[in-house]
C-alpha cells in the first residue's frame, strides 16, 4: 500500500507539472499576438495639449476625420470602446495619456503605480516607423468617381483647404459612393464641409462626400460602390460641386492616385 500511494503521488505531481507548462505556452502565445498584429500599423501623429469638445451630431468618426487622426487612435487615447459612443460637451485628448495626472485624480503615485501597469500595446512609446501620411499606392480598394464633372480643385499635400478634390456639377445632380463600405457620418456639423457623408470602406480607408445639398444615407447604413448617397449642392461652398476625400488611417492622399483615370 504504502508503494502504491507513492505510484499516485508521482503521477499526480506529473499532472499537475505539464498543467503548469501548458498554461505558460498559452498565456505566452496571447500576449504575443496583440502586439505583433499592433506594431504594423501606422499610429496617428498626436497632438499634444489639444483636445476637442464634442458637439451636439458629432461622432468619434466626425471628431476623428475634423482632426486628421485615425478613428481607432482616438478612441483608444480616450478609453472608448466600441460601439464608440460620445456625449455633447466631453472633451476628447487628441494624445495619448502621458501618465501625468495621479495628482489630478487624488490618488497617490504608488497606488497609480499599482494599478497601471497594461500590456505594452498601450503603453509602448511611438516606434519609428514610416510617417503617418505615406500610404500604399494600392488601397486594395476598388475605386470610382463619386459624380461626374470636370475637376476644378485638387489636392495640395500640407494645405488644409485642399485635402481632397473638387467636382464641378449642377444642383440636384447624383454623388454616389465610390466603394463599398458602411456610412459613419452623415450630418452637417463639420465646419467647411456643408452637408457631408463619410463612408468607411475598411479599417484604413474612408472616404468623404462634403457639400451637398440633400443627404440621403443614414450612419450604419451598408452601401455598394455606385449607390446614390446624396445630391449635389452647395452647402459650406460658393457652387454646386462636390467635394472629395480618400482619407488612409485619418490622413487625406490624393484621390486622383486611386481614382480611375478618365
Amino acid at each position: 500500500m504504502p508503494h502504491r500511494s507513492m505510484s499516485y503521488a508521482r503521477r499526480a505531481l506529473a499532472l499537475a507539472t505539464a498543467a503548469l507548462l501548458l498554461a505558460a505556452c498559452s498565456s505566452s502565445v496571447v500576449r504575443e499576438t496583440p502586439s505583433s498584429s499592433a506594431s504594423q500599423r501606422i499610429v496617428s501623429k498626436p497632438k499634444y495639449g489639444a483636445t476637442a469638445r464634442v458637439q451636439r451630431g458629432d461622432t468619434l468618426y466626425g471628431v476623428a476625420f475634423r482632426n486628421g487622426i485615425d478613428f481607432r487612435d482616438l478612441a483608444t487615447w480616450n478609453g472608448i470602446g466600441a460601439p464608440y459612443t460620445i456625449y455633447p460637451g466631453q472633451s476628447l485628448r487628441l494624445y495619448p495619456s502621458s501618465g501625468k495626472g495621479a495628482a489630478a485624480t487624488g490618488t497617490s503615485s504608488a497606488s497609480t503605480t499599482a494599478v497601471r501597469p497594461k500590456p505594452p500595446v498601450v503603453t509602448a512609446p511611438p516606434r519609428p516607423v514610416a510617417p503617418p501620411s505615406v500610404a500604399p499606392t494600392n488601397s486594395g480598394v476598388s475605386w470610382r468617381w463619386p459624380a461626374d464633372g470636370a475637376v476644378i480643385g485638387r489636392f495640395a499635400a500640407g494645405d488644409a483647404t485642399k485635402q481632397g478634390v473638387d467636382i464641378a456639377g449642377s444642383s440636384g445632380q447624383s454623388v454616389r459612393a465610390a466603394a463599398d463600405g458602411v456610412v459613419v457620418y452623415s450630418g452637417g456639423g463639420l465646419v467647411g464641409y456643408g452637408e457631408l457623408v463619410i463612408i468607411k470602406h475598411n479599417e484604413s480607408w474612408l472616404s468623404a462626400y462634403g457639400h451637398n445639398r440633400t443627404r440621403l444615407v443614414n450612419e450604419g447604413q451598408n452601401v455598394k460602390a455606385g449607390q446614390q448617397i446624396a445630391e449635389m449642392g452647395r452647402s459650406g461652398a460658393s457652387r454646386d460641386m462636390l467635394h472629395f476625400e480618400i482619407r488612409y488611417n485619418g490622413k487625406p492622399v490624393d484621390p486622383q492616385q486611386y481614382l480611375p483615370k478618365r
